[in-house]
């Protein structure tokens, strides 16, 4: 490809794209995730199946075969063209502007350009910002070792492990800035190294803008593709999954009271399931936010939504477990007092069975939630169990009121702000990034040394493509293994598939146009993104992606075209080398187990949970454990699920417990039950508790402090039948059985 390429040939391809997307938009066709259901071929079926009853020609039924399958290829098919139109704008603006390797910039848009709007807009920012966080740091490290290859390569290797902890501890979007901040700097080393690894060190600051430029012209090219290509879809998703959620822990709860706990065993699997609905949230939250600034300026409000679900279930459980353990007719009466006090939209809710009234009125139903809350908390009761009833059920509807809070956010009705507070990084267990950090330190070390010691002039490939699989899998924890085998079978894909359009397609066109290129491009990368989105198998997804992100830095396409054998299969072997190593060290350093990981996590909340009871817990303990519960392998069983649930219930009970002996005065009385339960004797506890319950039972006080003496003694019956169903969990021992 002599000189620039041709503006009319990049036209034709993005409009292309653009004028499909628009077609399969105006006709109404628009339809499910980000994508393009066909919804006049979908309602074709009954044509469909009609020619192929009627015995047609095997030509036709073919050919109604073929059409029925149409709706569900066509968003494929989108998504192909898209990753097509981003990979050839960007490279021909880099061909433009005449930069030393524009297949940078493609691989970029390769990267960025995702099946879904939010997550490329929302990747494609977080790269951008650790694109240029490495390329500042590869500055400092020439600065810092000009002319010392080992001592620059040992930094990269620091480096490449701060950034493996960083990647483990945060989330996301902001786990891959981290990461691209850490391989960033290997794409520059690789390039200031070159063959024989002396430190180029004058080039290093151009060669770096030059990088960033690159990358940052792909993240560019792919967001515009997709911004004039894509409407997105993710909030109306949250929506839908918050709508339903809601109405879920509604049902449940009223459910629950009607039946006064007789059908515990099946709501406590229905809450399990809940709670691993609710921690899913995240990925789809980070995508919302990279569709609409308006939500990641009310990003708390979100935050919030998720912590109400949460508070939601959890006071769900309290009124199951409590109902269980009283007699069969105090139960009934006392659910059916609770039951009565609430409004009657949340009682007939269920009946609704979808979720349109949810995101039609969702700031009715916050109000109605807060209503109820309200009501319960001032309902007059005369005995504790029915104090405990009542405030469970309001710390219910009051976290439900920040659920449909969030849901009013995402449906564009008025939101109720939530202060933004202190940002506080909620991290489950530090050993699983210090773990990654070390692994990537050993793997970028041994990947320089073997360079150093057998000089392969693809060395420096080695090493750059161990450190970026090391790093972008580690957060993966024990799937990361089956991930990098999976990604070097496709890296060997690609290899074969790229040396045939280098050596063979491209040669035999006999034409250097941009055009013929960009046609070439297309056979390539429009079937691999139409056969990424329909993949349903994690292997298929893996190898997929691995394809199209590795086919264009393995093409490598220069300008002009250049055929260098030698150069091509180093480069091939530096990836397949580099994946092999990666997926190695998994193997060799393996990340913690499922298993593991789950006691460690039940440990931890256990030590702090002691220490909250001796006075030094974390301040922000449900935010603490929240985050505990979202790190839970779905390994886990349905028993240690319940362990961290209960445990987050105690902690809770123990704050509030603590500030209304306070106003009792009694703070002395409950002192021996906190440092027994500091001790890990639940028996002790609990006949501590028995007392201090008997005390507050023969306190006569005004009517303020009768009710806080009913709210404490309430407090003391959580407290004790959890303590009694997982004495096991919390002496820090076997666990017990789930009744």
């Amino acid at each position: 490809m002599h000189g620039a390429p041709s503006g009319h040939a990049l036209a034709l391809i993005v409009r292309i794209s653009v004028r499909f997307a628009q077609f399969v938009k105006s006709n109404s066709f628009y339809r499910h995730q980000n994508g393009c259901v066909l919804a006049s071929l979908r309602n074709s079926g009954a044509t469909v199946h009609a020619i192929l009853a009627a015995g047609a020609s095997a030509s036709t039924r073919a050919f109604a075969q073929l059409l029925a399958r149409m709706p569900s290829a066509v968003p494929g098919l989108l998504y192909g063209l898209r990753l097509w139109a981003s990979v050839c704008l960007a490279l021909y603006v880099a061909y433009w502007l005449e930069l030393d390797n524009p297949f940078w910039a493609g691989t970029s848009a390769a990267i960025v350009c995702q099946p879904q709007l939010g997550a490329s807009l929302r990747k494609g920012w977080f790269r951008m910002i650790g694109t240029i966080i490495g390329a500042v740091v590869s500055v400092v490290l020439v600065a810092l070792f000009p002319q010392d290859r080992v001592l620059f390569l040992a930094a990269l290797a620091v480096w490449g492990a701060a950034c493996a902890f960083a990647t483990t501890v945060l989330r996301n979007f902001a786990a891959y800035a981290a990461a691209l901040a850490g391989y960033t700097v290997a794409i520059v080393a690789a390039e200031l190294l070159g063959d024989v690894g002396g430190v180029n060190a004058n080039a290093a600051f151009l060669l770096a803008v030059t990088r960033a430029s690159e990358i940052c012209i792909g993240i560019a090219c792919a967001g515009i593709v997709l911004g004039l290509s894509d409407l997105g879809g993710a909030p109306r998703r949250l929506a839908a999954q918050f709508a339903e959620l809601a109405t879920g822990i509604i049902s449940g709860l009223v459910g629950e009271l009607a039946s006064a706990g007789h059908e515990h065993a099946d709501t406590q699997t229905a809450r399990r399931e809940f709670t691993r609905r609710v921690i899913a949230l995240d990925p789809i939250i980070d995508e919302s936010l990279g569709e609409s600034s308006r939500l990641r300026y009310h990003s708390p409000v979100l935050q919030s939504a998720v912590d109400g679900l949460f508070a939601g279930v959890a006071g769900w459980r309290v009124v199951a477990n409590h109902l269980l353990r009283l007699p069969p007719e105090a139960a009934r009466q006392d659910a059916a007092v609770i039951l009565q006090n609430l409004p009657p939209e949340l009682r007939s809710l269920p009946r609704y069975g979808a979720t349109t009234h949810c995101t039609t009125d969702p700031v009715g139903l916050y109000w109605t939630c807060e209503s109820a809350m309200r009501l319960l908390f001032a309902l007059p009761v005369g005995t504790p169990s029915l104090r405990l009833l009542a405030d469970k059920a309001a710390l219910a509807m009051s976290g439900l009121m920040g659920a449909f809070n969030g849901l009013a956010l995402l449906v564009a009705d008025p939101t109720r702000p939530v202060p933004r507070g202190r940002v506080s990084l909620r991290v489950p267990d530090w050993l699983p990034a210090l773990v990654n950090a070390g692994r990537a330190f050993v793997v970028i070390s041994a990947a320089t040394l073997f360079w150093i010691v057998t000089a392969w002039p693809g060395g420096t490939g080695l090493i750059l493509f161990a450190t970026v699989i090391v790093l972008l899998l580690s957060p993966r924890a024990h799937q990361a293994y089956g991930a990098a085998i999976v990604f070097m079978v496709g890296a060997i894909l690609d290899v074969i598939l790229a040396a045939i359009v280098a050596f063979a397609v491209l040669p035999a066109l006999a034409t250097e146009t941009y055009a013929a290129f960009s046609i070439v491009l297309g056979f390539c990368l429009v079937p691999m993104g139409a056969l990424l989105v329909l993949a349903r198998q994690p292997w298929q997804v893996g190898m997929l992606t691995a394809m199209t992100l590795l086919f264009v830095p393995l093409l490598a396409p220069t300008n002009p075209v250049t055929y260098n054998t030698v150069q091509f299969y180093n480069q091939a072997l530096a990836i397949v080398a580099g994946a092999s190593t990666a997926a190695l060290s998994f193997r060799l350093l393996p990340p913690l187990s499922p298993q593991y990981s789950t006691v460690r996590l039940l440990a931890l909340t256990l030590r702090d949970l002691r220490r909250l009871a001796s006075g030094h817990g974390p301040r922000d303990w449900e935010g603490r454990i929240h985050g505990r519960l979202s790190a839970m392998p779905n390994e886990a069983a349905l028993l240690q699920i319940t362990q961290l649930v209960a445990a987050l219930a105690v902690g809770h009970e123990i704050i509030r417990l603590r500030s209304m002996m306070q106003r009792l005065g009694a703070e002395a009385d409950l002192e021996p039950a906190l440092a027994a339960l500091a001790g890990g004797e639940s028996a002790r506890v609990t006949a501590h508790l028995a007392r201090l319950d008997a005390a507050l039972a023969g306190r006569v006080d005004e009517r303020a402090a009768s009710e806080t003496v009913l709210r404490a003694r309430g407090s003391i019956i959580v407290l004790a039948e959890a303590l009694t169903q997982h004495a096991g969990y919390f002496d820090g021992g076997g666990p017990n059985e789930v009744r």
